[in-house]
């Protein structure tokens, strides 16, 4: 063949591509995130569903709104806005002040994702970035955590109940077994792979264990709680996933 009659495709990476479009995925988070949130608002009630409401309304408008005014295409039908404001939400204590629920939102849209160009390029994931924000910005808020009306830290409570979920937390992070059903749903449906989530999870075991060991702790018991408790399960599957912000070779997860 003659070299005129060739015909080259020069594009931008990646070269790889799939049928699976971004607001697919994104929609797939969301509804694996449904039964952590239903739990959530179950158990913490109206203001939360507020809270949830006002993040994922919020991280919309902000990013349209940006959009608009920076004369960009407007992608908020993709449902990236949408997953960070319902990560962002789900990792909020329920009785969080709305403003400060809508200052993290402005932080995750503006700061961490559109001021680095939008989703793709944003340097880490924008509801871990507002969590971030917020928990250094206004810590007495972000530490405060209610269940059943009573203000306390996260206890370290029945491992039965820690495991279902009734304890104290933020929104989305007390049920193990709610986190566990979108997880699931997320490894059938093929938009996430196993090997970060069991990778952190299984280091993060390891060192619980050793730590548990040196201090003559009861080391079955003492890791289970501290795999039931706090963000671990949240963080694992829903964010350390981030196709952003995480590795894409084999060796890199």
């Amino acid at each position: 063949m003659e070299q005129e009659n060739l015909k080259l495709k020069v594009s931008a990476s990646p070269h790889v591509r799939s049928k699976a479009t971004t607001s697919d995925i994104m929609f797939d988070v969301v509804i694996a995130l449904v039964p952590a949130t239903a739990f959530g608002l179950y158990i913490f009630g109206w203001y939360a569903a507020l809270l949830v409401a006002v993040c994922i309304g919020s991280c919309v408008g902000f990013e349209a709104l940006y959009q608009k005014c920076m004369g960009k295409k407007v992608t908020v039908g993709d449902f990236s806005a949408v997953v960070t404001g319902l990560l962002l939400a789900l990792n909020l204590p329920p009785n969080l002040p709305i403003w400060m629920a809508i200052a993290g939102s402005a932080f995750a849209i503006i700061i961490v994702k559109q001021l680095f160009g939008g989703l793709g390029q944003n340097f880490m994931n924008p509801a871990l970035g507002a969590r971030c924000f917020l928990l250094l910005s206004f810590s007495r808020y972000m530490t405060n955590f209610v269940y059943d009306g009573v203000a306390t830290a996260t206890p370290l409570a029945t491992l039965r109940s820690m495991f279902l979920g009734y304890t104290a937390g933020t929104i989305g992070e007390t049920s193990v077994v709610a986190l566990l059903i979108g997880a699931i749903y997320l490894l059938c449906k093929r938009v996430i792979s196993p090997k970060i989530p069991l990778i952190y999870i299984g280091t993060f075991t390891i060192a619980v264990a050793i730590y548990a060991a040196t201090k003559d702790y009861n080391v079955p018991v003492y890791v289970a709680a501290h795999l039931c408790g706090g963000g671990l399960m949240l963080g694992a599957w829903f964010m350390a996933t981030d196709y952003v912000t995480s590795p894409i070779t084999s060796s890199g997860k």
